[in-house]
């Protein structure tokens, strides 16, 4: 039997959180691969992974139309490839491939991992748009609405920031919609604190990442600063104000941090998207918010989006 897995980011690690031993795994699939292996498994290009051995393929990341298309290339037919994400559309991508999900890994598992939202298409022209197609297709609402936050932003001052920069994807939609605005980027660029509550798979993938990376992905790199480092600390007594910030840190301790720091910071007309608020496999950042609000003794204005992550975006007023 071989299972094998696409991506060895944050849809992988989730894939492993949810019950899929890395032990049933034969071997796990990157376009470019920046290491021979991952949880103790093979790490192989497409091209490397034997058609006729593949039995189920388990495609982790977002970009399912790209994907889709690899697959078919490879011979490997429709019925074999389960898409954890980006799945609906006009049809459910994973139609062919249920029956075989439900043979190979158990019904209860596959039920537990077959994705359960139906996803907004990205329509086929959007007007006076600056992201691409290929960043919408990452997560449409979540970008969607962050360009119509920055759109809002002009009469606003400050800074932008990110706390919890990952692979840099969302904050080089933020470089490209806020050109002349300075963004700082807070991450360990190592993983998560050994006391956050990170699982082993989750710690893995987050370790895939560099400060060098990221940079090297932004459109306007000279108005980037990075801030290496576990937060608060990496703050190095910075003072600033913000128009925007981003946080995405998936836990309790971090996340409240970052509301202690940047929510006073923020700048009337200003926003604040805290991603995950509504994820309910990561519990902290609402806890993180109730605590904070509970503080201030007072509930902040704010408006959930049915984004992947159920992100809410608070409005500083």
């Amino acid at each position: 039997m071989g299972i094998y897995v696409w991506g060895t980011g944050c849809g992988a690690s989730e894939l492993i959180e949810k019950g899929l031993s890395p032990e049933k795994i034969t071997a796990f699939v990157e376009s470019k691969p920046d290491s021979a292996n991952f949880l103790g498994c093979p790490v192989l290009p497409p091209e490397e992974v034997p058609v006729s051995d593949c039995e189920l393929m388990i495609v982790t990341t977002r970009h399912a139309e790209e994907i889709a298309q690899k697959c078919e290339k490879l011979g490997i037919p429709a019925q074999r490839c389960l898409f954890l994400k980006n799945c609906v559309s006009l049809s459910d991508r994973n139609a062919a491939s249920r029956n075989t999900a439900y043979h190979l890994l158990g019904k209860e598992l596959a039920e537990t991992l077959l994705p359960r939202q139906h996803i907004i298409p990205t329509p086929g022209q959007l007007r006076d748009t600056r992201l691409s197609a290929q960043e919408q297709e990452n997560d449409y609402v979540r970008l969607a609405t962050l360009e119509l936050l920055c759109r809002r932003l002009d009469q606003v001052p400050g800074a932008a920031a990110e706390l919890g920069v990952y692979r840099g994807q969302f904050a080089r939609c933020i470089n490209r919609l806020l050109p002349d605005r300075t963004l700082y980027l807070f991450d360990s660029f190592q993983g998560f604190d050994k006391d956050a509550g990170a699982g082993e798979a989750m710690q893995a993938a987050h370790e895939k990442t560099s400060a060098e990376a990221v940079l090297a992905v932004m459109p306007y790199p000279e108005k980037i600063v990075l801030k290496p480092g576990f937060f608060p600390d990496s703050l190095d007594g910075l003072e600033e104000i913000f128009c925007f910030v981003s946080l995405d840190v998936d836990f309790e301790a971090a996340t409240l941090a970052g509301l202690t720091y940047f929510w006073p910071r923020l700048s009337p007309g200003g926003h604040l998207m805290l991603h995950d608020w509504g994820n309910p496999g990561l519990p902290g950042p609402a806890r993180a918010l109730e605590r904070y609000q509970k503080g201030l003794g007072q509930r902040l204005p704010a408006v959930p989006i049915p984004d992947l992550g159920g992100t809410l975006v608070l409005c500083k007023i």
